[in-house]
């Protein structure tokens, strides 16, 4: 764990090699694109969408994550089943991702351990060399200017997705610093056509709660992130061929300790919007 004191951590020049905020196009023409939105703990429902799409053997050309859609894009575009990534799920503890700043006033987590992290699970591959074209959603804190994430080290271009503003301190690359992708592009479907997709489904986690706790500051901050977002959302989820949208209105985005529940909420949400695809798919 890296702890901060006045300033932020440079990466090595090693590592810095390894991280890309341009790439290729993909190597194979990406007809249906998968747009992860995202929802902080309620992305674990992403998980279950999934598994229902591999169920029905539906497999996408193309993953597009932002915030929490980018850690389970990135698992999914590298070759992890649905079942595989909810044994992941169920498996990390928070502190494991979680390395507390100490002293920082640009932050409370610190974001090494989450990059550290997805490397390890995902064998260090660049995201380039995934089995499945992926992209990570961030936004340029200086610019205001979305970042497309396409090639390079996948657990930096995750970090960077995830930085939600006042709890992550910003992902720095060289003089360059980027924040949570969900400020610009909650729901990504625009990003995924950009890339490519002719039919995009895009996964909405976010939800109206009807199990708010604002009694810390993480909390607030959580909730108000979701209110900003909503309007994306909505403008974005118009440019979709189909929206899934899972029930997960009892939960909150600081629902951790509910993976398994939320699992299970996408994986019904997805079962129901498989005839819907198939249909689209099938007039192709």
């Amino acid at each position: 764990m890296l702890a901060m004191g006045a300033g932020l951590p440079l990466m090595s020049r090693a590592a810095q090699k390894n991280v890309s905020t341009t790439g290729p196009a993909a190597s194979r023409p990406a007809r249906l694109g998968l747009a992860l939105g995202g929802g902080s703990a309620r992305g674990f429902a992403h998980i279950g969408v999934i598994q229902a799409l591999e169920k029905h053997k539906i497999r996408p050309d193309l993953v597009v994550g932002t915030s929490a859609g980018s850690i389970i894009g990135a698992f999914f575009a590298a070759g992890f089943s649905g079942t595989q990534m909810e044994e992941v799920a169920l498996k990390i503890r928070d502190f494991e991702i979680a390395d507390i700043s100490a002293g920082s006033k640009r932050g409370m987590v610190v974001g090494n351990a989450l990059q550290t992290l997805v490397n390890q699970y995902l064998q260090n591959k660049p995201i380039e060399s995934f089995a499945t074209p992926f992209c990570a959603v961030a936004t340029n804190l200086v610019s205001g200017k979305i970042q497309l994430f396409r090639s390079g080290n996948a657990g930096f271009a995750v970090r960077a997705s995830c930085s939600m503003p006042g709890v992550f301190i910003p992902a720095r690359l060289g003089a360059d610093e980027y924040v949570d992708g969900g400020l610009i592009s909650p729901l990504p479907v625009v990003a995924a056509k950009k890339l490519g997709a002719d039919y995009v489904i895009a996964v909405d986690v976010s939800a109206p709660s009807e199990n708010v706790n604002l009694h810390g500051m993480f909390e607030l901050l959580m909730q108000s992130f979701d209110i900003m977002g909503q309007s994306l959302i909505r403008m974005e989820s118009e440019k979709a061929d189909i929206v899934i949208h899972p029930d997960l209105r009892k939960f909150s985005s600081t629902d951790f300790q509910l993976r398994r529940e939320l699992i299970a909420a996408g994986y019904q949400a997805g079962l129901q919007a498989i005839p819907q695809i198939k249909a689209a798919l099938a007039k192709d």
